[in-house]
């Protein structure tokens, strides 16, 4: 455990704590590279085995059984680390990073919808926690470099540092950053990228025509002001569908844990749910990531950059799946399935609203994810990483009003509320968005304040 006494700050020029930092972020980075590549082997297998997801059920039951057994003190996951981080407690236990990497490649295996970034993250936080222990760091220096565990493992896993540096600040608390963070989160988010990238691991890349194309290289600003316009209103549709998600992954999850007490057999109906589901739809395209497929048909993030076909209803299939396949207690992450919700949504608003769908698919990429992890910023600076900057005005648009329009709610239970969104400050201090739910969805909160 980190040392309770009080240390003096810690300093970037101190040996130790440079050790900690360069050796936690280039383990982080190489502990991404072997995930990615696991996942990349398990979809190719399930896609060249397609009976394995009638398997699932089982595989489900094997997760469970593994984290009832080992893994009951880092159940927690993203939660935990929000928690140490604010209050160090236990410690971050070294185990979660080979648990929730061995859980989230079975579940992709067997064809779970779930994402990549809870694990990289949690795999980030449990080596920062163990370097820490290694150096004996004092409870400042702990939580700084759980800070930069999250930002190296979330920079090295989407191949965005700078979106990863500001998001491991920004998802602590709404409305309050820690600027002392930057510098270290920033290093470790460079480095854990590079470490990915040594090891031959590349990442999606995502074309968007809109303005990149023509206006880009001529150096031109433009901004359309209905263009703008019909953006905020599909920025306000991004918030909601974000709430959506949030709160139908914590009914789900409450739901099944009253409903099946056993943390092994829950597993086992949620899979035989994501069974019946897919044949009920006749398609595959919902399992899995859906970053990629063998199948060129199949509809994967990229699908909903063109406007070739349209699918109105896709997003709200993902998320379906991917709700049951997590709140069943599957692992993984719940950033990627949103992508693919946010790109989808987009895609399905853009034909109605005749605006370019590669834009608007890339604005719902980023717009639901900051809705869900209360992350304006950090998804402002993703959308400019991965699409370029010549959109940033309407990525900022999207995010900040989504993130806004998504209410104080979130996929992340363990976020502080340092001041709402309508600019007051809680007046008791700072309350976790679990507390502010208080066992009530958003819907019964937004009626109790328009009673008041």
């Amino acid at each position: 455990m980190p040392s309770a006494q009080p240390s003096s700050p810690p300093s970037l020029h101190g040996m130790r704590w440079t050790l900690a930092l360069v050796g936690m972020a280039v383990a982080t980075g190489s502990a991404c590279a072997l995930f990615l590549s696991s996942l990349d082997a398990a979809t190719k297998l399930r896609f060249d085995h397609p009976w394995l997801l009638f398997l699932l059920p089982m595989a489900g039951m094997s997760v469970g059984w593994v984290y009832h057994r080992l893994g009951k003190s880092v159940e927690g996951g993203n939660n935990l680390l929000i928690d140490e981080i604010h209050e160090p407690g236990g410690g971050v236990p070294l185990r979660m990073a080979p648990l929730i990497l061995f859980s989230t490649v079975v579940t992709h295996l067997f064809g779970g919808s779930a994402g990549r970034e809870g694990t990289a993250v949690q795999m980030g936080g449990s080596l920062a926690g163990g370097f820490a222990r290694w150096f004996k760091l004092g409870d400042s220096e702990v939580k700084l470099l759980l800070m930069g565990g999250i930002a190296a493992g979330f920079g090295a896993v989407f191949g965005t540092p700078l979106a990863g540096t500001v998001f491991a600040i920004e998802v602590l608390a709404v409305g309050h950053m820690r600027s002392r963070a930057l510098l270290p989160c920033l290093i470790a988010a460079i480095l854990g990228d590079w470490t990915c990238h040594a090891w031959g691991i590349g990442h999606t890349h995502y074309h968007l025509g809109f303005m990149n194309d023509e206006v880009a290289p001529a150096m031109k600003f433009h901004l359309e002001p209905l263009l703008l316009g019909k953006v905020v209103i599909a920025a306000v549709v991004f918030g909601f569908g974000s709430a959506l998600f949030s709160e139908l992954s914590h009914e789900a999850a409450a739901g099944m844990k009253k409903l099946i007490p056993s943390a092994t057999l829950r597993p086992a109906v949620g899979g035989l749910l994501v069974i019946g589901l897919t044949y009920a739809l006749g398609t595959r395209d919902y399992l899995g990531l859906g970053v990629w497929s063998q199948d060129k048909g199949a509809l994967v993030i990229t699908s909903f950059f063109n406007g070739a076909d349209y699918h109105p209803w896709a997003w709200w299939w993902k998320m379906v799946f991917t709700v049951i396949t997590l709140s069943a207690g599957f692992k993984g992450g719940e950033v990627t399935p949103l992508f693919f919700i946010g790109a989808a949504l987009g895609h399905s608003l853009a034909v109605p609203m005749g605006v370019p769908t590669d834009l608007f698919a890339a604005l719902g990429f980023i717009g639901i994810f900051a809705g869900a992890t209360n992350t304006p910023l950090a998804c402002t600076i993703m959308g400019i990483e991965l699409f370029g900057a010549s959109n940033s005005v309407y990525f900022a648009v999207a995010c900040f009003v989504a993130y806004f329009c998504s209410g104080q709610t979130g996929i992340y239970m363990a976020q502080r509320i340092a001041e709402e969104k309508n600019g007051i400050s809680p007046q008791t201090g700072p309350a976790t968005l679990r507390q502010l739910r208080g066992g009530k969805g958003v819907l019964a909160r937004w009626l109790e304040r328009i009673k008041d």
